[in-house]
């Protein structure tokens, strides 16, 4: 599981415990570990179709390292800033209970860790197992810094299906020839959307179907009959993909970081953020099989990369050479058409959790979030690339949302800094309106600001999560920090809580930590807000997150304080 260091928890004094029970805990303490890491944020040549680009990476490794722990073990990694933009790192999935200055959004939970500084993150996991990954969390370095965060269960304890022979991330991303900060700054400057991606990759190469990159596609070498476990990761910036493995079926047993009932399926839709884990068993005919991935493109008449991705599955059996003396052709899946919501849905709609839980009923807090586009008037002018000389922008509850930029919000929580946030982000949407029909262009231009909401610790929170059709419905997917959440139910058409609430699972709905909120539909979630601090939530497309799909909670006590919160690290960047 990689370097690492052990250490053994204090225990307090107390009554006699039976042989057992003490047996239970020594070894519990024993098993649990600290995992210390070092990341090196630097510009690494990389070549890919063609061409060798100067990116930024951890280690100089891309995709960056893969990190292996157990439920209940610690993480202390160490970052070294040794580029030139300013960076931040989000171990996304973790709930950071307790460490909420450990979570790494920019300007939410932290500053950025600047070119030559350094800042340690350190956390522990607690009750959570499966697949999750980390990424940088400022601007769109997330393109080329990420990687996966495998966390086994703990000692003791097994898999709640059979013990795969292998065990394989995979990590979906996309890759622009153009620096991705190039490329963002470019649609900020000029308000147009920015340029799609020119690949999508898998374990960081493209494949076999792009120019120049067929002799580095990553190869997965099986035996017949092997039980194999994907972890899949959809680290793509900006696009959902549909995912499968040609010939093979699949059958999903988690999600972010949680067990599912186990069902079958052919094709996986991911939206970024979001990881699912699969079995399958080797059981063709031996030969070599790809995998691929390609785009899942929602917005009616929006461009996108419509390019696929290949990796190879190969049987360490299949005969090397062809009858015509050549390496064997891989067999090529059967993908689904690009804008295929009913494939994306039914697949979607099949997560249940693996047994009854506890969902919360009695709701405190009842919120109703609108998600969608908005244009900015051309400001400063003359010509703006948006459509109609405007800007594009994004919003929840007609907000776009702005990051500060002398300090955290956390911090300014924390420490009563004023003028940093104000507290009014709206429960309702300000104006009611037939969200995915024909909006009235007056709606079509959001406020922007730097508003939170607080609640109370312990409160129980509904949120529908409603799409709208501002210039374009889309399938958006919401990442909430610092949290799990039950999606208790998605539909389409505008929510309707008389009839919709009817047909809510409450008693083995999926925990996820990433919804998709259906194309021109919606998607109910619950939580209870047990975990103090200030955590964002906003979609896990970037260039959404750039225009302000975004806004974050405050988690407090009843003196309005954030409750159980330490201060900060003493080493934690300045502004």
């Amino acid at each position: 599981m990689g370097a690492h260091y052990v250490y053994v928890k204090p225990w307090c004094n107390g009554l006699f415990l039976t042989l057992l029970v003490a047996f239970a805990l020594l070894t519990s303490v024993t098993n649990a570990e600290t995992h210390y890491h070092e990341f090196v944020v630097q510009a690494t040549p990389v070549k890919r179709l063609c061409r060798i680009h100067n990116r930024i990476t951890v280690n100089g490794q891309y995709p960056g390292p893969t990190l292996e722990v157990r439920d209940g073990d610690t993480l202390a990694i160490k970052v070294m800033n040794s580029a030139r933009y300013n960076v931040t790192i989000h171990w996304h999935g973790i709930r950071q209970i307790g460490t909420p200055w450990a979570d790494g959004p920019e300007y939410v939970t932290q500053c950025p860790i600047q070119p030559g500084a350094t800042y340690t993150y350190k956390f522990t996991i607690e009750n959570q197992d499966g697949t999750l990954w980390w990424h940088a969390h400022s601007r769109w370095l997330r393109a080329t810094v990420f990687g996966a965060l495998i966390i086994y269960p703990k000692l003791g304890t097994s898999y709640p299906f059979a013990q795969p022979q292998l065990d394989i991330p995979i990590l979906l991303g996309e890759w622009w020839n153009r620096d991705p900060i190039d490329v963002v700054r470019q649609a900020t400057f000029t308000g147009a959307a920015p340029n799609i991606s020119d690949a999508y990759t898998i374990n960081g190469q493209p494949g076999d179907l792009y120019r120049c990159s067929s002799k580095d596609t990553v190869n997965f070498f099986v035996n017949s009959g092997d039980t194999v476990l994907l972890r899949i990761i959809n680290a793509a910036l900006n696009q959902q993909l549909f995912f499968t493995v040609a010939n093979h079926r699949l059958t999903v047993v988690g999600a972010d970081a949680a067990y599912t009932k186990p069902f079958s399926t052919r094709t996986l839709m991911l939206g970024p953020g979001q990881t699912t884990d699969v079995l399958f068993t080797a059981d063709q005919t031996p030969g070599r099989y790809y995998v691929a991935a390609r785009a899942y493109a929602s917005a009616p008449n929006a461009p996108f990369d419509n390019t696929t991705a290949t990796a190879v599955l190969e049987y360490k059996s299949a005969p090397c050479i062809s009858n015509k003396g050549f390496l064997s052709k891989p067999t090529l899946p059967r993908l689904p058409a690009y804008n295929d919501s009913a494939t994306a849905t039914a697949f979607t709609t099949h997560f249940r959790s693996p047994s009854n839980v506890k969902v919360p009923t009695q709701i405190d807090e009842n919120l109703f979030f609108t998600v969608g586009f908005g244009f900015f008037n051309c400001n400063p002018g003359p010509q703006c690339q948006g459509p109609n000389n405007t800007r594009f922008a994004a919003s929840m509850n007609n907000v776009s949302f702005v990051l500060p930029r002398t300090t955290s919000l956390l911090q300014a929580y924390y420490q009563g800094i004023p003028s940093v946030f104000t507290t009014d982000f709206p429960a309702v949407p300000p104006i009611k309106f037939d969200y995915t029909g024909n909006v009235s262009r007056t709606l079509w231009q959001p406020n922007s600001g730097t508003k939170l909401y607080k609640m109370k610790f312990g409160s129980k929170v509904q949120i529908v999560l409603q799409d709208t059709a501002i210039f374009s419905v889309e399938d958006h997917p919401m990442h909430l920090h610092g949290y799990s959440f039950y999606v208790v139910g998605q539909g389409f058409g505008n929510f309707n809580p008389k009839r919709d609430s009817a047909k809510f699972n409450l008693v083995d709905p999926p925990k996820r930590n990433t919804i998709d909120v259906p194309v021109g539909g919606w998607a109910v979630i619950r939580f209870v807000a047990d975990n103090p601090g200030v955590w964002l939530m906003h979609c896990h497309i970037d260039a959404h997150l750039t225009w302000g799909l975004a806004m974050a909670f405050a988690v407090e006590n009843g003196a309005g304080e954030l409750q159980s919160i330490d201060p900060p690290p003493e080493d934690l960047p300045p502004c």
